[in-house]
Order: C-alpha cells, then sequence, then structure tokens
C-alpha cells in the first residue's frame, strides 16, 4: 500500500500557530531536506531511498517515481498550509483587520518554521509536470483567493485603502513566502517580533491604516 502522508489528510487544526509535526512520512522528509539542500534535478531516488533507510525498490513500493515524491510532498505542505490558514480565519472577530492579521499571521509562521517545505513547493514549480503544476497552482490560487476576499471586505468597510485588491493580495502572499529565503531563527529577532514586523509591512499593502 503506498505510504502516506499525515498532512495530506489533515486533522482538525487545534492551533493554527503550531507547525512543529510536519505530518511527513520518512520516505517525504527525507526528500525535502535533499530537494531543499540540492534541487529536484540533482536528487537521485537512490539518494532519497539511502536517506529514508530503504532499498531504491522499497521506495518505488511507496511511490512511483521521483515526480510521484515530489507531488506528495508538494501536496502535504500546500493542504498543511491551506489548513491552518482557514482555523486562523475562523479563529478570528470576522472583521476585515482581523480576518487579515490571522491568516496573514499564520502565512508568515508557516514560511518561517516550515521553510524547507516552502521552500521546495515555490523553486521547484519549474520541475512539475503539467498535471501537478495545474493542481499547485490551483491551491496557491485558493490561498490568494482568501486575501483578495478580506482585503476586499476591508475595502468596502473603509479599514482598508487598496485601489487594485488582486495585485495587493498576490503582494501581501509573495511577502509571507518569501521570508522562508531569508530567516534566521538564531537571528537577532525573535520570531514574534519578524511577525510583527512583516505583518505592519503587509498591513501597509492593504492600505492599513487609510489615509485620513
Amino acid at each position: 500500500m503506498p505510504e502516506r502522508s499525515l498532512a495530506r489528510y489533515p486533522q482538525a487544526v487545534t492551533d493554527w500557530r503550531d507547525f512543529s509535526d510536519d505530518g511527513l512520512t520518512p520516505t517525504l522528509r527525507a526528500a525535502r531536506g535533499l530537494f531543499a539542500r540540492n534541487g529536484y534535478h540533482a536528487t537521485s531516488i537512490r539518494a532519497v531511498a539511502e536517506a529514508a533507510g530503504l532499498s531504491v525498490p522499497g521506495l518505488y513500493h511507496h511511490h512511483r517515481s521521483k515526480q510521484a515524491i515530489l507531488g506528495a510532498l508538494v501536496d502535504a505542505t500546500m493542504d498543511r498550509m491551506l489548513a491552518h490558514t482557514r482555523a486562523a480565519e475562523a479563529d478570528s472577530d470576522g472583521t476585515a483587520l482581523g480576518r487579515f492579521d490571522n491568516v496573514l499571521e499564520c502565512l508568515l509562521r508557516f514560511h518561517m518554521l516550515r521553510r524547507d517545505d516552502a521552500f521546495v513547493a515555490s523553486t521547484e514549480m519549474r520541475s512539475m509536470d503539467d498535471t501537478l503544476l495545474l493542481r499547485h497552482i490551483a491551491q496557491r490560487d485558493e490561498q490568494q483567493r482568501m486575501i483578495a476576499d478580506i482585503i476586499a471586505q476591508g475595502v468596502a468597510d473603509g479599514t482598508f485603502r487598496c485601489g487594485h485588491v488582486d495585485d495587493g493580495a498576490r503582494a501581501a502572499a509573495s511577502l509571507c513566502v518569501a521570508v522562508a529565503g531569508w530567516y534566521d531563527p538564531t537571528g537577532v529577532l525573535t520570531a514574534d517580533e519578524v511577525v510583527a514586523r512583516q505583518l505592519d509591512i503587509a498591513r501597509r499593502i492593504a492600505g492599513f491604516p487609510p489615509p485620513p
């Protein structure tokens, strides 16, 4: 029976700020590390098998190809991100600012704490076959629509001043994605301080506070 990632079938999220459990199988965890360090094309099936403690035939028992491993890893990453951001939105007070702050904080923490997952999902789009690429784009677009809907609510009620809602949503999401490339957990700023600074920038992208 194929090895399954727990993240592909997430349970109810009880703490949307908690990303300590990646929910991955040993094979996907090994592949994530290798893809993040060496890149998809420079990583062989044999290297993944050895890192996971499997033989090559044993790996193929769980995943039919290296592309299937990439697909399972990316799906797990996006499923986890979407599950947590939905939980963050549900935990808000329902106002545009409350929804925005929760969702963007969740995305920031995800890209800070699950950096390799986010890095692989973002940089290896070039390595995805057409089916996986279209699925990944649909998952990414769903996340951006969530942000766009929140900004639109804020524009309608005067919380935000944003003349181009879709562009604002893309910019805010891209800010969160970029954190995975530069955040250093041993740096001078704590995780909470990084979140506070980046959330302030994201608010300004959405047009908060609006000019008097």
